[in-house]
């Protein structure tokens, strides 16, 4: 019996690069991996686009945030395994004006934030840190727009009432350069960030202390997108969602030997890789429902107590179609 073609579109992550190349494949199917390419944010955007727009492409990485959306509205045209591309803390994506008057977490309670965007999966987790570091996200001013040009989300949504959006021709990093701006929360660094010089700086120099502490008290290295295919894909083919996963889950783990056994692409990999894995444990970016569990949770908690939906998703019911296969 032939395999099956499926074709799913994703970041160029090096993760995913012993399935991209086909060193590892998953039994019974023929998977093409459709990638950007040089780290390029619109690009990942375009992928994520198509994953769910592409008649060609059979699904792909996607906003856990927009997945739970559908979950609440009852679509279930798109079904997700739990496999999790992109991960990030985010101590390290809170900008600050480097003259400016937040020096401190609690310098941030009552002032004027911008972000990328209001209900994204990173914007999700933002919120959640804000809570870590004893900022209340209620207590803020908060602006939403792009951060410089282009915007790398595009959801359709109705802010709420207290939210700003930015003005037409404006961007948050100049808001914040001009003093109209306190702070910015974004994923990619602004283009006028500079550790030493720049006008724009991070409020979190040290990020690293901040985001281990951050995993130790609450257990969280957020996910932020994972796997989805079209229902009528896994719906002529339920097996595929698990041989799907079980195949992510071998080149995760063929990645991660290949960077312990030549930890070449910086000069001190090694001393990084030690150091991650006593705080975090070798198995630091975990695929599979079990192991990702309480982050799902987490996260579809938070969206709740955000009102970004409107009652508490259990994970059970986030990964229904996979769980039932």
């Amino acid at each position: 019996m032939a395999n099956l073609p499926l074709i799913l579109t994703v970041a160029d992550y090096a993760r995913l690069m012993p399935l991209a190349t086909g060193m590892v494949k998953p039994a019974g199917i023929d998977l093409t991996l459709l990638l950007g390419r040089s780290g390029s944010w619109p690009e990942r955007a375009a992928m994520l686009r198509r994953a769910l727009t592409d008649p060609v492409v059979h699904g792909g990485e996607s906003s856990m945030a927009g997945h739970l959306r559908r979950v609440e509205a009852g679509d279930r045209s798109h079904v997700a395994i739990p496999v999790f591309p992109l991960r990030n803390f985010t101590a390290r994506d809170l900008y600050v004006r480097k003259d400016g008057p937040v020096r401190t977490a609690k310098d941030l309670i009552g002032k004027r934030v911008g972000m990328y965007d209001w209900v994204a999966s990173g914007s999700i987790w933002y919120r959640h840190f804000l809570h870590f570091i004893g900022v209340d996200p209620a207590s803020l001013q908060w602006w939403i727009g792009e951060v410089d040009e282009p915007r790398i989300t595009s959801h359709v949504y109705t802010l709420p009432n207290g939210v700003h959006g930015v003005p037409p021709g404006k961007a948050l990093s100049e808001m914040l350069i001009a003093g109209e701006l306190d702070a910015l929360l974004s994923p990619p660094r602004p283009r006028k960030y500079h550790h030493v010089n720049g006008p724009i700086t991070r409020l979190f120099p040290d990020f690293r202390a901040i985001e281990t502490d951050y995993f130790r008290q609450t257990g969280m290295f957020p996910p932020q997108h994972l796997i989805v295919l079209r229902r009528p894909v896994w719906e002529a083919n339920k097996w595929m969602a698990h041989a799907l996963t079980d195949a992510f889950i071998s080149g995760n783990d063929m990645f991660d030997a290949a960077q312990r056994g030549f930890p070449y692409v910086s000069p001190w990999l090694e001393a990084e890789l030690e150091q991650t894995e006593a705080v975090m444990g070798t198995d630091f970016h975990p695929y599979g429902f079990e192991k990702n569990r309480r982050a799902i949770e987490v996260f579809a908690n938070q969206a709740y107590d955000l009102g970004i939906v409107g009652r508490r998703i259990p994970p059970e019911e986030y990964f229904a179609e996979f769980l039932e296969a």
